[in-house]
């Protein structure tokens, strides 16, 4: 039993984990010194790929390097044998990412707006994530986890008074 519980408790923390890695790099890297790349994704466009994705090549650059890094030998044996049980949890995380962001939320892949339930709530709060213009306050940078919308509604609202953040005018309301 421990031959396979041990690993996935590993894949299973290391895609958990990917939610915050997710959070911060969105909130301080794509909203900070990296919106040259994030811009596009919050402006309206009919491109089939964004500037945007390239963000999923690093991810997927991180997974790598951790399967290289658990499967490299040394004297027969792994160089570091969870590396690559994290490099599965990282990629497990990119295809959720991809379903539940690109898929669910911005509808790349498929149409479907959920009308109840968590996949609502998601949709609700990434939509108040687009809420705001530019790169300046807003909310829910979580792309797994989200928020009850009425209080980021009441965050929003708290910063376009502080003039944290400027609102779009379908987001005014």
């Amino acid at each position: 039993m421990t031959d396979w519980l041990f690993p996935l408790l590993i894949v299973l923390a290391s895609a958990a984990a990917m939610e915050w890695v997710a959070w911060a790099s969105h909130k301080y890297i794509m909203h900070g010194w990296g919106w040259a790349w994030h811009r596009d994704h919050h402006e309206p466009h009919h491109n089939m790929l964004e500037r945007n994705d390239l963000y999923a090549l690093v991810g997927a650059a991180m997974s790598i390097s951790m399967f290289a890094l658990g499967s490299e030998l040394v004297m027969g044996q792994a160089a570091w044998w969870p590396a690559t049980w994290i490099g599965t949890g990282i990629l497990v995380y990119g295809v959720i990412y991809t379903l539940i962001h690109d898929g669910l939320v911005h509808q790349r892949y498929f149409r479907w707006v959920p009308k109840r339930g968590y996949a609502k709530r998601l949709v609700q709060a990434h939509k108040l994530h687009h809420a705001t213009i530019g790169k300046e306050g807003g909310v829910s940078f979580g792309f797994i986890l989200a928020s009850d919308p009425a209080k980021l509604k009441a965050e929003l609202r708290r910063q376009r008074e502080a003039g944290i953040a400027q609102l779009r005018e379908s987001a005014e309301a």
